[in-house]
């Protein structure tokens, strides 16, 4: 999903396939960490749709592929699966509860962060907000199967997966959710109520849930959402984005009818007036008369009142046709570093035209099903994405995505990435909403690489791979060791056999080593003494049976 106008490359757009190479799935650590070295990580799209994409020539950039995953995968047979859905829900700022689930499943560790975050009621003070935006075919399971054996393992983790038609790209994900417990009752609302409460913990003011139809399972499971938000937190509110390259209707009434049913819910995101936020993804798909249509009829037919933010795969030339029906504006966002200088025209302009600006943050893009890869740089696309949110004067925040694994992009814990990417994000979130950087009160590292070469050959059977998109970074092979200390101290690092050391500022700061065959490890040393220690249990190997581009990521903040 993306966009972008001249003086930067466009944006990108999720759908494609899966590719899962270099599987070996171990043990399910707990009922919840599935320890095993997935070298296969991924890019889908469609998960769920008869024909393979990966066939086609990929898009350009900014132009998205279609995508209609309505087919529901075979339920698993749960009879006797235990792990019932029961435990406390966390505190919620303005009230909040609604059934337990799980064993405390998606509340944070006490020490998990190197800052204390506020609480989400002095986090919802202000005015800035941060969405995460929710894609419906990835929920945190397909089957409610162990991980060992589930649909995601099955299908879409292995290049054999769905009788073989990921089979060219080597499967069709790289990742997957970060597994969970089999549960007991309705267990498909536990897990949607697990995802809020993770969001929450993060930070997170609320799910932009991307409309991919206005039928079938993944419009089941978008109202399924709204519920479970409001269960969990009635302060985690849900921005309705219907899908303009999924939707398959040019009727304005048909989607206004049905953003008006969904819109009913006590979780739809409204501004403090009640208007309904209405955001579509890909807005210039239609025209702005086409669009005045779907409003009109929202207010005259449903009594609707909305506040109209399109998002764009080119917000330079569709703003100003846009700004007399809308509220603000949005854009899909560069997945690479060097790819945010216009950030701050995008948001001058909005401002100038007297509309608020959402600002894309985002981690990294991979997307094997398509034959395309930006050059993330480790963390360095997503601190420079929050920086400029933050530097450049931005009104919210979309986290572009919580989970879909088809582009690799997700902040959502993940088998690969555990919490890394979204801890490091509650920390400049906390900025962006607060106006003031968190206090460092415990030293933490985040260590992130590749398990392979940027120029790795895949061995096995996978025919189509991933070439860089044009305007991205370079690629590079590196391991990064992003640290926030208390106090200046000694890195000492490990990347395969090689052996060396640093000294590190207070603060964060962000140190590169180059990758090696192997594994990684850093640790903190002071006055002589270890003091923190990580090491990313996943190995950089030097020949791969399947291509696998995504950074992967751990803390130590976290057990793993």
């Amino acid at each position: 999903m993306t966009a972008h106008r001249r003086r930067r490359p466009l944006s990108h757009r999720r759908r494609a396939g899966l590719r899962g190479g270099r599987a070996l799935l171990a043990a399910l650590a707990g009922a919840f960490l599935l320890v095993g070295v997935f070298a296969a990580t991924g890019v889908a799209g469609d998960p769920f749709s008869g024909g393979s994409r990966g066939a086609r020539p990929a898009p350009a950039i900014g132009t998205p592929w279609s995508a209609r995953p309505d087919q529901r995968p075979p339920a698993a047979d749960t009879s006797g699966s235990g792990a019932a859905d029961t435990g406390a829900v966390p505190s919620a700022p303005g009230g909040g509860g609604g059934a337990a689930d799980g064993d405390g499943a998606g509340q944070r560790p006490p020490g998990a962060l190197p800052f204390d975050l506020p609480a989400p009621a002095a986090l919802r003070s202000g005015k800035k907000l941060v969405f995460a935006h929710y894609f419906t075919p990835y929920p945190l399971s397909l089957d409610n199967a162990s991980a060992d054996g589930d649909y995601y393992t099955r299908n879409y983790l292995t290049p054999a997966g769905e009788k073989g038609k990921h089979a060219r790209y080597g499967g069709l994900l790289r990742d997957r959710p970060l597994p969970t417990a089999p549960k007991s009752g309705d267990w498909e609302a536990a897990n949607l109520r697990e995802e809020v409460r993770t969001a929450v913990a993060a930070g997170i003011d609320g799910f932009t849930l991307d409309l991919l139809s206005l039928s079938g399972p993944n419009w089941e499971r978008a109202n399924r959402l709204m519920e479970a938000a409001r269960s969990v937190d009635p302060g985690f509110k849900v921005m309705l984005m219907p899908d303009m390259t999924s939707l398959r209707t040019d009727d304005p009434a048909v989607l206004a009818d049905a953003l008006a049913a969904l819109g009913r819910a006590p979780a739809a995101h409204r501004l403090a007036d009640g208007r309904l936020v209405v955001s579509p993804f890909k807005a210039e798909q239609q025209s702005a008369a086409w669009w005045t249509g779907v409003l009109d009829r929202l207010k005259s037919k449903h009594g609707i009142r909305t506040a109209f933010v399109p998002l764009f795969l080119d917000a330079g030339a569709h703003s100003a046709q846009f700004a007399p029906i809308s509220y603000g504006f949005s854009e899909w966002g560069s997945r690479s570093y060097v790819g945010q200088d216009g950030a701050a025209g995008d948001i001058r302009r909005a401002h100038d035209l007297g509309k608020i600006w959402m600002q894309p943050v985002s981690v990294q893009d991979a997307r094997p099903n398509q034959g395309i890869y930006d050059e993330a740089g480790n963390t360095a696309t997503l601190r420079s994405t929050w920086t400029h949110a933050i530097d450049d004067g931005a009104d919210w925040v979309q986290l572009t995505t919580w989970n879909d694994y088809s582009e690799g992009s997700q902040f959502a814990p993940s088998l690969h990435n555990g919490h890394t990417y979204l801890d490091i994000s509650s920390y400049y979130l906390a900025r962006f909403k607060t106006g003031a950087w968190p206090e460092i009160v415990r030293d933490t590292l985040y260590l992130t690489s590749r398990t392979q070469f940027a120029a790795a050959d895949p061995t096995g059977s996978q025919s189509l791979v991933m070439s860089l998109r044009k305007g991205s970074a370079a690629p590079r092979d590196a391991v990064e060791v992003l640290s926030f200390l208390t106090a200046p101290a000694t890195v000492r690092t490990a990347t395969g056999p090689a052996k060396d050391a640093y000294e590190a500022p207070a603060g964060v700061h962000a140190h590169l080593l180059a990758l090696r065959p192997g594994t990684s490890s850093a640790r903190v040393v002071r006055d002589g003494d270890s003091q923190t220690a990580v090491e990313l249990p996943y190995r950089v190997d030097g020949t791969v049976e399947v291509q696998d581009l995504q950074y992967y990521g751990v803390t130590s903040g976290r057990t793993p």
